[in-house]
């Protein structure tokens, strides 16, 4: 057990609206630093000079979609064991597994609760990473 908190997560989203949710539970309700991306382009590019502890990510996006992200960021060393969660309205028992396959820990669904997110995330980490 490494006991090394979770302070830093890159957020891909492209709805405004949820970027603008997102940053206030995880930024002002669970003092998280935050990069914050509105495709999976803009993630892959920023990523590295960011080095996130956690990745949450949007499954459906335009152009590269949630796990086209993942797996560009996945084939980049310092991300191949980084911890991913991804968001979606779609909670179907076979969607879930699909994302499971590519290597997330949990699974979060559309619409959320912002104010438990930020411990919520916590527990993750702690259970998977600690």
């Amino acid at each position: 057990m490494s006991g090394r908190a979770l302070k830093r997560i890159l957020y891909v989203e492209d709805e405004i609206d949820i970027q603008t949710v997102m940053r206030m539970s995880l930024e002002k309700l669970g003092g998280f630093e935050l990069l914050v991306c509105s495709n999976g382009h803009d993630a892959v590019a920023q990523a590295p000079g960011f080095t996130p502890d956690m990745i949450l990510i949007d499954v459906m996006m335009p152009g590269m979609d949630g796990p086209a992200t993942v797996a560009a960021l996945r084939r980049m060393d310092m991300f191949a064991a980084t911890p991913v969660v991804f968001i979606t309205a779609k909670v179907q028992p076979q969607e879930v597994a699909r994302l499971r396959e590519l290597g997330a820990i949990d699974v979060i669904s559309k619409p959320f609760d912002a104010m438990a997110l930020p411990g919520y995330l916590q527990a993750l980490w702690n259970s998977h990473v600690n």
